[in-house]
């Protein structure tokens, strides 16, 4: 906790101290010409990372008040002129007189940015730049990178992101209007392969963090609505790095009519996971191939066609691991350590395919329907067989003594045996229609889907634990296993659902906008029929000085049960759960100003969930486990505020801070307090009720940050930094009701930096025709550098005994520092 103020007073002493330095004037003056040395005037004349300047005169001259004792350069601009940088270093009082020469050359005018005040309208909507996800330094890169910074994380290593207090499966994810589903069985970050998402391919990325319309399906939490590109002409991209590699192409006919864009990725984490803890062979590797094909019949009709096939392959042959933890209480202190000797192997694969044909028309300018079929299945297999011999106790961590980071004091030995059989299939066939009618002050927006789930499921898996030669838990006369799930699970499930939803403009000079919408959902599972009606509102002020959009939403946002909240801990199926049910309500403002010239944006906003009906479940890593019971109220309520803007020019940088509180009361949580006299017998007991508990995601703080700037002197060199903080999380005692909220995750920090050089600009007419380099757009050198601080967050915990039955708590742990090279062309 002590680590965030500190930071933050550190970049503030740095943008302070920048602003501090500037005050120190020099000038630099002097004239500009063309090729045939005649003046040039209105020549724009800017110091490299600024928006404001000077332009020349009718003779050419100019004159211009810059910093003093440090580098800047100077960047002249002239339409039908290649851009011109000059570098200067100056003391203070200094003046340089200049004579700058103008080549002429083919340089493209700026394009021309029209606000979209959609996203400014509409409560908890964020658009996010796709070209950011390349640049930002994570280890799983992304769409969902860039989500992260916004509402936080606990684990690098995985795509899947809390929102507002909710879990995993609580966000909607949509790629050209077609529902992407992930991998059910994924039991760790490590296991995780490629986001279905590539970025690459992504022209629009809108992410709604609550307050979401009617035409969005039955989530509590978030949707992220993802449109891939249309191509307008040939270009494509690749990319090398230690981690991943990726190529994409794209282009048009000559005639307009077929375009297609196509994407394949490779990734493997294996230079992350080598790093770990459990020292072993790693073999992660993930591929997948995407492709959007788009065919214009004629001026009023298109076909779509979206395809994915996608693999993750993961083994591990775990050989060794060392864990250590600090315990500390008024009994015992001391520095814990745990030594672990395993044998045996593990081999999960997940497949995914997905493919989705739509027929778009346009019969009138104001009208537009769309036609959807689509195909996705899931195949996931698992099959672990490890068996791990372990001491712990006391270690030694003086670097004097022989037995330096060995455990000298032991307080516990056993061994434990983990197996898994598991094979999970999911086939979801999707009919759907959608229809949009522009009435002026009313856009109608309509939909229906008919969807058919087929889930077949085998589990079997179990755990047997032994400590000091008992096997736990202990019987005299039986062979015991710790844990044991066996079950098989077939479901064929037929899901209807629709909306209409209409935004009006109620007055143009009022400044009010309604989005008035409902909803339905039945499926014959548990013959439930959902109603879902939600409003949202904005009014911009037209008298008001400054640019305010005061917006909010309110709504009712059931979540039907799938596959993970049917399947109870014993791993049975129960088919009359009901869905999860809440109102929700938000309220906040969006304010654009300008600072220095350069434009900001600042929202705030609040947000209250009130939940019932409600399933809990515990977090394992990015595991849930299910109660499978309707056994619960939940509340979550918070305040979120960013600010979004260029702190130099052309650099987007955003900031983010959140407070929330997540609470839930589960029926039955009673349990006994027992006072035991001087021989350990029971002597009086006290029955008492858990009552409110935090949510397994109950995170009070989170802070995220990412910021790009350049040198001041060449603008080719970037850098990128990106830094996640979130308070402490609970972590619940499985099957325990006195220790649920029992053990806390420590809070999480990260900063991860990146730098970029330009190796190949994109000024083609200074290349040779015969360069291999001659079609290329650009090429960028990237160095990364994750976990900067390293810091060795916490993601769960491995409970132990020792020989008085006394349960330590054992950290597992996520990434260390690691470096990264990547290197992307385009072209």
């Amino acid at each position: 906790m002590k680590f965030v103020p500190f930071l933050l007073v550190f970049f503030a002493v740095c943008i302070s101290g920048s602003v501090v330095a500037q005050k120190k004037a020099a000038w630099v003056s002097g004239r500009v010409v063309g090729d045939n040395e005649q003046p040039l005037d209105n020549v724009s004349i800017v110091i490299l990372g600024r928006l404001k300047g000077v332009i020349t005169s009718d003779s050419g001259t100019f004159r211009l008040k810059v910093p003093a004792d440090k580098a800047f350069a100077l960047v002249f601009s002239y339409t039908g002129y290649k851009t011109e940088q000059r570098n200067f270093l100056l003391n203070e009082n200094e003046e340089e007189a200049v004579v700058i020469r103008l080549e002429r050359g083919a340089r493209e005018l700026e394009p021309v940015v029209i606000t979209n005040e959609r996203q400014r309208r509409e409560a908890g909507l964020v658009i996010i730049n796709p070209k950011n996800a390349i640049n930002i330094p994570s280890p799983t890169g992304g769409i969902e990178s860039l989500i992260k910074v916004f509402v936080g994380s606990n684990n690098e290593l995985t795509s899947q992101y809390n929102v507002r207090g909710g879990s995993y499966d609580e966000n909607l994810i949509y790629v050209n209007d077609f529902e992407v589903f992930r991998p059910y069985l994924v039991r760790s970050g490590q296991q995780e392969g490629l986001s279905f998402i590539n970025p690459e391919m992504t022209r629009n990325v809108s992410f709604y963090n609550g307050g979401f319309q009617a035409k969005y399906g039955d989530k509590m939490s978030s949707v992220l609505d993802i449109q891939y590109k249309k191509p307008r002409q040939f270009g494509g991209s690749a990319y090398v790095g230690l981690l991943e590699q990726g190529l994409h192409l794209e282009g048009i006919t000559k005639n307009n009519k077929f375009s297609y864009l196509v994407g394949v990725r490779n990734r493997s984490n294996r230079n992350l996971l080598k790093s770990q803890e459990t020292q072993g062979n790693y073999v992660p590797s993930s591929n997948d191939l995407q492709a959007l094909l788009t065919y214009q019949i004629n001026a009023k009709n298109s076909i779509e066609l979206l395809g994915n096939i996608s693999q993750t392959k993961f083994t591990l042959v775990p050989a060794f691991s060392q864990l250590t933890s600090s315990v500390f209480s008024p009994y015992f202190s001391a520095n814990l350590g745990m030594d672990i000797y395993f044998s045996g192997r593990e081999e999960d694969r997940y497949r995914t395919n997905m493919v989705g044909l739509s027929f778009i028309q346009q019969p009138k300018k104001n009208l537009r329907l769309k036609w959807m079929l689509s195909r996705f299945e899931n195949d996931e297999r698992e099959g672990i067989d490890i068996t791990g011999a372990y001491i712990f106790g006391e270690r030694e961590f003086d670097k004097s003594k022989s037995d330096f980071g060995l455990i000298n004091n032991p307080l516990g030995a056993g061994l434990y045996q983990n197996y898994v059989r598991n094979k999970l299939n999911i086939k979801v066939w999707n009919a759907s229609h959608k229809g949009y009618l522009d009435l002026g002050h009313h856009y109608v927006q309509w939909g229906q889907t008919a969807e058919r789930q087929t889930v077949n499921d085998k589990l079997h898996e179990w755990e047997y634990q032994d400590s000091a030669g008992y096997s736990l838990p202990y019987n005299p006369n039986n062979l015991a296993l710790s844990s044991l799930l066996n079950s098989k699970a077939n479901l064929n499930i037929t899901r209807l659902s629709g909306f209409i939803q209409d935004n009006i403009i109620l007055h143009d000079s009022m400044g009010v906008i309604l989005q008035a919408g409902v909803r339905y959902n039945y499926n014959d599972l548990n013959n439930e029929l959902l109603i879902s009606p939600r409003l949202g509102a904005s009014w911009k002020p037209a008298h008001w000085r400054r640019d305010f959009i005061f917006r909010g939403a309110v709504g009712i946002y059931n979540q039907p049960p799938f596959y993970r909240e049917l399947r109870r801990y014993d791993g049975t199926v129960n088919t009359n759960l009901k869905a999860q049910k809440s109102w929700q309500a938000s309220a906040g403002f969006d304010y654009n100003f300008r600072n220095g010239n350069r434009p900001y944006r600042w929202t705030v906003e609040a947000y209250y969930k009130n939940m019932w009906d409600v399933v809990p479940y515990d977090i394992d890593n990015v595991r849930l486990r299910y109660f499978g019971e309707n056994m619960a109220k939940a509340y979550a309520a918070g305040l979120e505020t960013r600010v979004f803007g260029e702190l130099v020019k052309d650099a987007e940088s955003w900031i983010s801070l959140g407070f929330m509180r997540t609470r839930e009361n589960l029926k039955g949580d009673k349990y006994f307090d027992y006072k035991l006299d001087s021989l350990g017998a029971i002597k009086d007991s006290t029955q008492k009720e858990a009552g409110w508990l935090r949510r397994p995601t109950d995170r009070f703080l989170t802070f995220g940050m990412f910021l790009q700037d350049y040198l001041s002197t060449n603008k080719n060199f970037k850098v990128y930094l990106n830094f996640l903080y979130g308070s402490n999380l609970p972590y619940n005692i499985p099957g325990s009701v006195k220790y649920r909220n029992a053990l806390i995750i420590d809070p999480y920090i990260r900063i991860d930096v990146g730098f970029s050089a330009l190796l190949l600009d994109s000024e083609k007419s200074n290349r040779r025709s015969h360069s291999p380099f001659r079609n290329f757009e650009n090429i960028w050198a990237t160095f990364e550098v994750f976990n900067l601080i390293d810091r060795d967050n916490t993601i769960s915990y491995m409970l132990i005994k020792d020989f008085s039955n006394t349960v330590f708590a054992m950290p597992n742990r996520l990434t260390p520092r690691l470096l990264n090279l990547k290197l992307v062309a385009r072209f």
